[in-house]
């Protein structure tokens, strides 16, 4: 154990950590409460509303994996400063926007924040814990990065009942310059001790890729997967992202080592942290509109009533960690997973006239399983990873997560437009664009038979959910080892990180 891991201080330091992910956690979720607000307010059109969103989404996913190799190579501390420097600013610039194409730029300001923050701040782990207390943080780290889900739409409920649509954005500055006095003061410096060259044509094709990939997956669903626009984008950033491999591989200083596919427990890790990050995002994509649309709740009781789902992650991912360590990794995983898919499943039985007590029920069982596990595949993969990569492998896992959760709104969102429409096959045409367009119309049977429709749809997607968490829960079962094998660059000690 080194001098930092064996200062009192690091798990005050784990506190500035998670202050970081709660920044970037809940502005995301409180965003999505206050479009209507934006739309009257900036005289915003459906299109600039989209990109409000998307904005940040495409900047946020295409820089992933830049940030994290360039904390390795220039300090992950001083890049978590910048980072949340930039989020504040960029939270400023939107307070004072006055139309939306400056909350659309502030939006992608902070995506370039976010990207920095999301790697690094999993990527300080291992500088501050060993291997014994690892597992740890990482639950508290999961559960910190739980807790902006409900935060947002219940802080954007209550700040846009009580002040301007601007406050949104304001409450960001406070938390990133806390964080940023807690980054400065708690979280010791650390990067590779052998810095890699900037790998700029790496870092160009895996933004430009990732980019194109994003956004065609984003406009698939309005314009359908087989528009030429739509298939010309997947195809660019698939052609992209493979040219990207080829150079990596070739390349004699790459930015990321893809060589961290071949040992089994990052590979699984990363597999089984991206289903059970699929299923949270099918959850979340579809249940705020449930409780919105059908049991008629109004953003501020949208995030109450996800904090059942909150509960059962911050029961699941202690106890991760904790049979992890009693037993082996696999066990919590795909149990986890198992337990995910179980909850997602009873979702699925979810009809109109159920009470939420049952909806309650299945979100903590849900919550709980993909606690249980998240923290202990996180575990596994930075367990894999040599101190000297830990942001650019963090980056690889976090970039799965992110594509596979805008990949997975993207499907089940088509899924559930597919669904909808095809019950009301006899309804007027404004009622199949969406279930708030169908109850506005004032028509009491087509509102019912709209509820139907969409339960129905949220079914579908919760069988689908469901359904990939227990495949994952096999695989992890049979593939994800549990023992840690500790050799050549694995066995990395601390000459192998400065840390400050």
């Amino acid at each position: 154990m080194n001098a930092v891991t064996a200062s009192p201080r690091r798990w005050w330091a784990l506190i500035a950590i998670v202050l970081c992910v709660l920044t970037v956690g809940f502005d995301t979720t409180i965003l999505n409460v206050a479009l209507p607000t934006l739309a009257t307010a900036l005289d915003a059109g459906s299109d600039d509303l989209q990109w409000i969103v998307n904005a940040y989404v495409l900047v946020f996913a295409g820089l992933l994996l830049p940030m994290g190799a360039l904390g390795d190579r220039y300090g992950r501390k001083r890049l978590l400063a910048i980072g949340l420097l930039l989020f504040a600013a960029a939270s400023l610039v939107a307070v004072f926007a006055t139309d939306a194409a400056q909350v659309i730029a502030a939006r992608a300001l902070m995506g370039v924040g976010g990207a920095i923050l999301t790697p690094l701040t999993m990527a300080v782990l291992p500088v501050l814990f060993d291997e014994r207390e690892r597992g740890k943080a990482i639950s508290l780290l999961t559960m910190g990065m739980g807790l902006g889900l409900p935060l947002g739409p219940i802080m954007g409920g209550y700040l846009l009942e009580h002040f301007w649509w601007g406050s949104i954005f304001v409450i960001n500055v406070p938390v990133a310059l806390i964080a940023l006095v807690a980054v400065l003061f708690l979280v010791p410096e650390s990067r590779s001790a052998t810095p890699k060259r900037v790998d700029l044509p790496g870092a160009g094709l895996s933004t430009l890729g990732l980019i194109f990939l994003v956004y065609g997956v984003i406009e698939a669903p309005t314009q359908g997967w087989t528009a030429p626009k739509v298939l010309g984008v997947l195809v660019a950033g698939a052609v992209l992202l493979a040219t990207f491999v080829l150079v990596e591989r070739r390349a004699a200083s790459p930015m990321i080592d893809l060589r961290l596919f071949r040992k089994p427990r990052f590979a699984w890790g990363t597999a089984a942290g991206t289903l059970a990050s699929f299923a949270l995002f099918g959850v979340l994509f579809i249940l705020p509109q449930y409780l919105q649309a059908v049991r008629g709740n109004d953003a501020l009781g949208v995030g109450l009533r996800l904090l059942p789902l909150i509960a059962g992650l911050f029961v699941g991912a202690p106890l991760g960690e904790r049979i992890a360590r009693l037993t082996a990794t696999r066990l919590p995983v795909a149990l986890g997973l198992l337990i995910g898919g179980v909850g997602l499943a009873l979702g699925a039985r979810t009809e109109v006239g159920s009470g939420y007590g049952s909806v309650a029920t299945w979100l903590a069982i849900a919550g709980a399983g993909i606690g249980l596990a998240l923290t202990p595949a996180m575990d596994a993969v930075l367990g894999s990873l040599p101190r000297d990569e830990a942001g650019s492998g963090t980056a690889i896992t976090m970039t799965f997560r992110q594509v596979a959760g805008a990949l997975g709104v993207a499907l089940l969102g088509s899924l559930t437009t597919a669904v909808y429409r095809d019950r009301l096959d006899q309804a007027p045409e404004a009622a199949k664009r969406s279930i708030a367009a169908a109850v506005s119309l004032g028509d009491p049977a087509l509102a019912a038979a709209a509820r139907t429709a969409f339960v129905d749809a949220m079914s579908a997607v919760m069988l689908i959910c469901a359904a990939i968490a227990v495949v994952g829960s096999i695989l992890v079962a049979v593939f994800l080892p549990n023992a840690q094998t500790r050799r050549g660059t694995e066995e990395s000690s601390d000459e192998l990180t400065r840390v400050a």
